[in-house]
């Protein structure tokens, strides 16, 4: 009979489990039931905040201590490991996280089992079969092994993020023997909030296309109006921004740039396919080169003056046949009135 150990780990306020946490507790808690496999769930943390879990119904162990407040390979891996050991686990389940995808292959070795990443769902009806996207998104497979301890890492998004009544649950301790320490974390540097262009747990993703550099009907480039716009959007939403490729490529002395923009915020066929819930396009031309970069976006909406553009051919929810500086200007400007 399997054994499944779900790893989670707790956000950076140490308060609560981390979101893409709770979405893997979802996952084990599904496939468990299905397969009728013993369920576990294990916690890195400083202080184990395990009363989300009082009604996921599985054991909970926990390595707890200020050693593992902060995120560090050695110490990660070392905790990891030895909550496997202890819940026996033939089958490991994670978050995509950055602080669980880097020490995942280590411990998987470790322990001379096998790992797969990015994966999207998980069935099959007599064992594990697990699926991922390749190429791009543009392909889906499916992935089932022998080779146990079998470590899977899951995307962000692709399940419902566990909830039930709080209450006491029964944590039990895990002890773990760290290796010397030669790495400390002395705090974090990062860039102010209205320069945080990135956000993947934001609800909207707000796509600029290249539109925004191009001659406006006045027949002139109002860039610098556009990137006035377009973060002004993002300040009052807290979406996330992402970018067609052909505006980030942009660069020369005779293609206006917005400065804030870089390949990290590229989506479509050559950039991320990122989960939002809903989407917002603006000076895109919703062609299949980008659409494949919105496949798992909840709700689509557009904004184009071309009503013969690629988003009005069934690949968005809602076009809008609008002016984008117009629209973005009187949007931004009411959800501010609301906002303050």
């Amino acid at each position: 009979m399997e054994s499944i150990l779900v790893l989670t780990h707790a956000e950076e306020s140490g308060t609560e489990l981390s979101k893409g946490s709770l979405e893997a507790v979802t996952a084990g808690k599904e496939l468990a039931a299905r397969l009728g496999a013993s369920f576990t769930i294990g916690i890195v943390a400083a202080h184990a905040p395990a009363g989300v879990l009082a009604s996921a119904g599985a054991r909970v162990l926990a390595v707890q201590g200020e050693a593992f407040a902060q995120a560090r390979y050695a110490s990660d891996a070392a905790a990891c490991e030895a909550l496997c050991r202890a819940a026996n686990a033939s089958i490991v389940l994670a978050p995509s996280s950055s602080r669980m995808a880097r020490v995942a292959a280590g411990v998987a070795h470790r322990l001379g089992g096998v790992i797969d990443t990015h994966i999207t769902s998980l069935g099959g009806s007599e064992g594990v079969e697990a699926t991922r996207w390749f190429y791009r998104q543009r392909m889906e497979g499916v992935i089932s092994r022998d080779a146990r301890p079998w470590f899977l890492l899951l995307d962000a998004g692709t399940h419902a993020a566990f909830s039930g009544p709080a209450g006491e649950v029964h944590v039990e301790q895990v002890a773990v023997e760290l290796p010397t320490q030669r790495t400390i974390v002395s705090g974090f540097r990062e860039p102010p909030q209205d320069a945080q262009t990135i956000r993947p747990d934001a609800r909207l993703l707000f796509v600029a296309g290249a539109g925004w550099t191009k001659k406006q009907p006045d027949g002139e480039i109002h860039a610098a109006r556009a990137g006035e716009l377009i973060l002004g959007f993002l300040r009052v939403t807290g979406a996330s921004l992402g970018s067609s490729k052909s505006l980030v490529d942009q660069g020369s002395e005779n293609q206006p740039v917005l400065p804030f923009l870089t390949h990290m915020n590229q989506v479509g066929q050559t950039g991320s396919t990122p989960r939002h819930p809903k989407g917002l396009s603006t000076c895109c031309h919703g062609e299949e080169p980008h659409v494949v970069g919105w496949r798992f976006i909840g709700e689509r909406r557009a904004i184009s003056l071309d009503p013969n553009c690629g988003w009005t051919r069934g690949k968005a929810d809602v076009v809008y046949i609008a002016d984008a500086f117009e629209v973005m200007a009187r949007v931004t400007e009411l959800l501010a009135a609301r906002k303050g």
